[in-house]
């Protein structure tokens, strides 16, 4: 399955790219996330709640960041386990100022199997659409909470 989209923050490139690197701030923003340990150099032990319709599931997994081109590239890659299934994939992040604000512009693939891929696809796209939204909603909160 593909996500891709267009965010628009109201930050400057340089802040929204630190923010999307910065571990405490991410587990803060992703939804459902409850740990993200850092393991090693960009890698992180992630325990994350998700799930789609009546399908809810704890995943345990690891979050890469790569191709780290501060502060106008990254990639995230990651991959989870759980009782009822796994997920993995990968997003590429491009960010571009503009006229003060950060245009997001992001594309990846996520692959799931196991109970909860059972659901159908267009519920997991709608679950993955609103989880990018309610991460780049609280990412915005972030990032403007540190210019007040």
């Amino acid at each position: 399955m593909k996500v891709e989209g267009i965010q628009k923050l109201h930050a400057a490139r340089d802040q929204v790219y630190s923010a999307l690197t910065d571990p405490e701030i991410l587990q803060r923003c992703i939804p459902g996330c409850e740990s993200l340990e850092k393991t090693g150099e960009d890698t992180y032990a992630a325990l994350l709640k998700a799930g789609v319709g009546a399908i809810k599931g704890t995943f345990k997994g690891e979050v890469r960041l790569a191709e780290m081109r501060p502060p106008d590239h990254y990639r995230i890659v990651v991959e989870g386990k759980g009782a009822v299934g796994f997920a993995k994939g990968s997003a590429d992040f491009d960010l571009e100022e503009q006229e003060g604000l950060t245009l997001i512009k992001y594309s990846g693939e996520l692959q799931i199997g196991g109970t909860i891929a059972g659901v159908g696809q267009r519920m997991i796209e709608a679950a993955a659409k609103m989880m990018a939204a309610r991460f780049f909603a609280a990412l915005e909160a972030e990032v403007t909470a540190d210019m007040d």
